[in-house]
């Protein structure tokens, strides 16, 4: 299938099997609705899925690879021997989200979407050894933009057969977060210094440089925003366009899907741009430390549960609200309900 099929058969999640969620959580001895926004994620998993039977059993994360051009600019403290070496520790399951994925029963998946080195242990999707330097040319063509969402929706389809249930977005690259930022303010149409951060921890002089390279960027590739594979194409990342087919085959497969902070969020919009819909097929995790996380979400209509300043990535966000899942769904499968305690039941009043 190309990429259009794919787009074509995504379908509105099932509103009758959220509403059976949120009949089943309201039957449990407690005040409607006080687990807030866990409430809202079972009953959206529900939907997802099309059956209010929640499940959670198997969970993995897909952390994409790629190292980017745009890095002979200055960008970032570090090189893409630094990419390389997040790879080892996540082929070793030695790297951060490795060891919360592993104390919460998820499994890592390191995916090699175009690093400059080769490091076994990886499942290779390599496209090429880096994209272009986004502030002289495109980042790849628009063929190999396509490629890579494929890649994502493919690897989807993958987990989903290998029995996995909800999967985790996550990323390693260095220079990532000036990509994203290029690819949020093309999406967005705001200027570069609102959404551009100190990623892994510029000084001001750098914060000015990664600026004025995404501006630059931005002029000389001129992407269309109404058109994310172009935007993707363009300005963007492998790792990008990789976790942009994740959420579209989260759609396409209903397997919910977990964003991660502000890198894997600009990939959700440019998922969301493709196909509305996507939306609501994408969990929240947290709101990113970088400058523009809130935006992103806010632009998604999301509203994520973690507000831990966190922007390590790797998808540590997304792996962190897997127990909080794990909590909810206990309560809403084994707890007490009001039947069980012979109490009334309380009313769920809507606003």
């Amino acid at each position: 299938m190309n990429l259009q099929a794919y787009i074509s058969a995504i379908q509105s999640p099932d509103q009758r099997a959220y509403e059976a969620c949120q009949a089943r959580m309201d039957a449990v001895a407690k005040p409607v609705g006080s687990l807030g926004k866990l409430e809202t994620l079972l009953a959206s998993i529900a939907a997802i899925t099309g059956s209010p039977r929640i499940d959670l059993g198997k969970k993995c994360v897909l952390v994409f690879c790629a190292d980017n051009g745009v890095l002979a600019q200055g960008v970032a403290q570090s090189d893409s021997s630094v990419t390389t070496a997040i790879a080892r520790s996540l082929a070793a399951g030695t790297a951060s989200v490795s060891v919360m994925a592993k104390a919460c029963g998820a499994e890592v998946f390191p995916v090699d979407m175009g690093m400059v080195d080769t490091v076994p242990g990886l499942l290779d999707r390599k496209l090429a050894q880096g994209t272009g330097d986004i502030s002289v040319g495109p980042a790849m063509t628009r063929a190999m933009a396509e490629e890579a969402i494929l890649t994502g929706i493919r690897l989807v389809e993958e987990k989903k057969h290998a029995g996995y249930q909800i999967i985790a977005t996550g990323e390693a690259g260095i220079g990532n977060t000036t990509t994203s930022s290029a690819v949020v303010s093309a999406l967005l149409g705001l200027p570069p210094e609102e959404v551009t951060g100190r990623g892994s921890g510029l000084s001001d002089d750098g914060l000015q440089r990664k600026i004025h390279t995404i501006r630059k960027a931005l002029s000389v590739n001129q992407p269309t925003p109404s058109d994310p594979v172009d935007v993707l194409a363009k300005v963007g990342g492998f790792d990008l366009a990789a976790m942009t087919g994740v959420f579209l085959g989260g759609a396409v497969h209903r397997i919910p899907v977990v964003a991660d902070g502000f890198i894997s969020g600009a990939a959700a919009l440019c998922a969301a741009g493709l196909c509305p819909a996507v939306r609501d097929y994408i969990l929240p995790s947290h709101i990113s430390a970088e400058p523009a996380g809130h935006l992103v979400m806010d632009r998604l209509g999301l509203s994520p549960v973690l507000q831990a300043d966190l922007r390590l990535g790797e998808g540590t966000g997304a792996v962190a609200l897997f127990p909080l899942l794990d909590l909810a769904a206990a309560v809403y499968h084994h707890a007490a309900t009001f039947g069980d305690i012979q109490v009334e039941p309380y009313e769920r009043w809507t606003c």
